[in-house]
């Protein structure tokens, strides 16, 4: 039988190893290849806030209703805040009521998605598919024409305004 000790040790050393090839184990779960965009957990935290950083490389939520990107109605693009890649566009960008911003779609090679099994429900959590950082969740009662609700934290987001 194995210790709680031992047990911890060698979890704590797989999430490094995970971590150095630039894999969540969530994402080593999944099947991801390395990311583009690889920093080390001191870096991430220097680039980001304290509510980013535990939202992007912590798989956290904030609370609804709270971010500025809610009301953003002009045109442009909303970008990851870990990474700067355009994610969606404004054009795909609607109001929900959730309390998140919602887009009907991404765009093109923007996200990576994989099951998310926690919270003892099924839902499809989506990512920054260049540096991995953890976007929101993607539902089925969005908006034609694709029936899509991708709920994203918005400090996860950067908007851009359109020239």
């Amino acid at each position: 039988m194995i210790s709680r000790r031992v047990f911890l040790m060698a979890g704590t050393a797989l999430a490094a190893a995970f971590a150095l090839r630039g894999l969540t184990p969530l994402a080593w779960a999944a099947g991801m290849e390395p990311f583009e965009v690889v920093k080390s957990d001191a870096e991430w935290r220097a680039a980001l806030t304290d509510d980013q950083y535990r939202i992007l490389r912590h798989e956290d939520t904030e609370r609804p209703f709270t971010s500025a990107l809610n009301h953003e109605k002009r045109k442009g693009t909303f970008q990851c805040a870990g990474c700067a890649l355009p994610l969606y566009s404004s054009e795909a960008n609607y109001d929900s009521g959730t309390g998140w911003p919602s887009f009907w779609q991404s765009l093109p090679n923007a996200v990576a998605t994989w099951e998310d099994n926690s919270l003892l429900m099924t839902r499809t959590e989506c990512h920054c598919r260049r540096c991995g950082g953890h976007l929101g969740h993607i539902f089925d009662d969005g908006p034609p024409p694709t029936g899509k609700r991708h709920c994203i934290n918005g400090l996860a987001l950067a908007f851009v305004l359109s020239r």
